[in-house]
């Protein structure tokens, strides 16, 4: 046996002639090639290599894989016609149905909880029964398995009550505002929150901002105190509660970076549990300030000049209002602080068209440029704020040949 394989010559002269004899089909074939090799006749070139080219081809056999990859090796590209899913399309796919969730849901709350305060004119029940609802939503999400209940502890509750306080006066603020205004002047005030957010930043910790985000405040100080002044239903109440709002939720997003800081609950959770905590905050004082008294004269008032829709109004803006706050939440875990400003602003713009198209409220050119004016601010502070500040003036000042 081993003199027959002596002559290594003779086996690399047998293999050549394998190789030679092979068409050339095959050899360009990378994934059928070992079936083909083994199906194909084979000529040997001489009779005296017959037994050193068995042992060679059993080899082969035994080794087709090595054969396969060697053939591939000298075979031509081949080119498939399929494209691969991009994966960083497809998180920009879902960043895009996320808000566009979020602006419809945010722009049917505000229409929906506007006909309810101009039939029922008591925000504090209004913002309590919003909080009840989303309360309520999440508690049967958990009980019934749909949603992961959160795994919390005594010191998270603890960080979450400053942010559930700021939380509790936001909401009510906005709602009171809403409720003496227009809503599209609620959030047109509501737009310089930027202004506070740098303020508020500055004296309480102490933080300092370059120059442009200082001078990116101006419009949206100026466009905000424009449209208040040109506003044909100014009332300073709802002006009040929409300011009072901004400074709350400011406090609001500061106490909650530093509550989920190494914290593993999910976005959708920590504002549910948001809402309990303020639904348990709002309650006493909602009882104070207004009474079951004076909710059961309104609500039966209501209901005899609307009839059955009250209820229906009632029940969708605090469905709505959870559900959106809840995909904003949901928004952030999957997108930068930037990208939600911007989204933010955008939400905004949606509200305000939406509102006086279906409520029809007179607004003047000078009202409108003042709104114009203070969202295109509160855009600028948003780019600004990330570094971008110096590209966006030289974009601005090639577009308009400055």
């Amino acid at each position: 046996m081993i003199s027959s394989i002596k002559p290594v010559s003779s086996s690399l002269t047998a293999i050549a002639a394998v190789r030679r004899t092979v068409s050339p089909k095959l050899r360009f074939s990378p994934l059928p090639i070992i079936r083909n090799f083994e199906n194909s006749p084979l000529r040997v070139s001489s009779p005296h290599n017959l037994s050193t080219f068995s042992l060679v081809a059993e080899k082969q056999r035994r080794d087709g894989f090595r054969v396969g990859a060697y053939e591939a090796d000298r075979s031509q590209p081949i080119e498939i016609g399929v494209e691969v899913p991009d994966e960083q399309s497809g998180q920009k796919v879902k960043i895009g149905i996320y808000f566009a969730t979020w602006w419809a849901l945010n722009v049917v709350f505000n229409i929906y909880n506007k006909k309810v305060l101009n039939a029922f004119p008591y925000p504090w029940l209004t913002s309590t029964l919003s909080l009840a609802c989303g309360s309520l939503m999440m508690l049967v999400s958990w009980v019934t398995r749909v949603a992961e209940a959160p795994k919390t502890d005594l010191d998270f509750w603890k960080t979450l009550f400053p942010v559930a306080v700021a939380h509790t006066i936001g909401h009510v603020a906005a709602t009171v505002s809403m409720s003496k205004v227009a809503v599209s002047f609620t959030h047109i005030i509501k737009s310089g929150e930027p202004a506070f957010s740098v303020l508020v930043s500055r004296l309480f910790l102490g933080e300092t901002f370059p120059l442009p985000v200082y001078l990116s405040l101006l419009p949206i100080i100026g466009g905000c105190a424009l449209a208040a002044v040109t506003e044909l239903n100014f009332n300073m109440i709802g002006f009040m509660g929409a300011m009072i709002s901004n400074l709350a939720f400011v406090f609001r997003n500061i106490f909650s970076k530093k509550g989920m800081k190494g914290n593993s609950v999910s976005g959708m959770n920590y504002y549910a549990c948001l809402s309990m905590m303020s639904l348990l905050l709002v309650t006493p004082f909602a009882i104070a300030v207004e009474g079951p008294q004076m909710w059961a004269a309104g609500w039966q008032n209501a209901v005899s000049e609307i009839g059955p829709n009250f209820v229906w109004w009632v029940v969708a803006q605090s469905v709505f209002y959870h559900l959106y706050n809840q995909v904003s939440y949901m928004s952030l875990d999957q997108i930068t602080p930037l990208t939600f400003s911007v989204g933010n602003t955008m939400k905004r713009i949606s509200v305000i068209v939406a509102s006086i198209i279906i409520f029809h409220t007179p607004i003047r050119p000078v009202n409108g440029l003042g709104a114009a004016i203070a969202i295109l601010g509160t855009f600028i502070y948003s780019q600004v704020k990330q570094n971008k500040g110096l590209k966006l003036i030289v974009q601005c000042c090639t577009a308009f040949h400055i």
